[in-house]
């Protein structure tokens, strides 16, 4: 699927969750939301001639989507460099939803010097519910 540089993004997001369980939903939405607006806004610079392509494939035990914008590219960060710490401390400086995405999904690759994200959400059992102590 594509769509042209716009922030009107529900109707994507609906359709690109559609066959994910609703336990996960909201997260995977929020993931989504954060890759889609960042393929747009920093990598299309809002350009409405310019598209954003997605490929949605859901695979045994996990689902995929790659997306790609037409922007100039930029060079990720290896989190081997940048540990834990020194991510979360730059993400509230320039580019908080880079953790978010990497919270969110269990692979996160950036390839074409930036200009495809590859995310990758894997089915886990879900964990305990949490009951508040009475």
């Amino acid at each position: 699927m594509s769509f042209t540089s716009t922030l009107y993004l529900g109707p994507v997001l609906d359709m690109l969750l559609q066959d994910v369980p609703p336990l996960w939903r909201m997260d995977l939405r929020l993931g989504l939301q954060e890759a889609l607006v960042n393929a747009v806004k920093h990598g299309n610079c809002l350009d409405p001639s310019k598209i954003v392509l997605i490929h949605y494939t859901p695979l045994p035990g996990s689902y995929r989507w790659v997306i790609q914008d037409q922007g100039t590219g930029f060079v990720p960060v290896p989190d081997l460099v940048c540990g834990r710490e020194t991510c979360l401390r730059d993400a509230a400086e320039s580019g908080r939803g880079l953790y978010i995405l990497d919270q969110i999904f269990d692979h996160v690759e950036w390839a074409d010097q930036g200009r495809q994200l590859t995310l990758i959400k894997h089915q886990h059992r879900p964990a305990a519910t949490w009951t508040p102590w009475r």
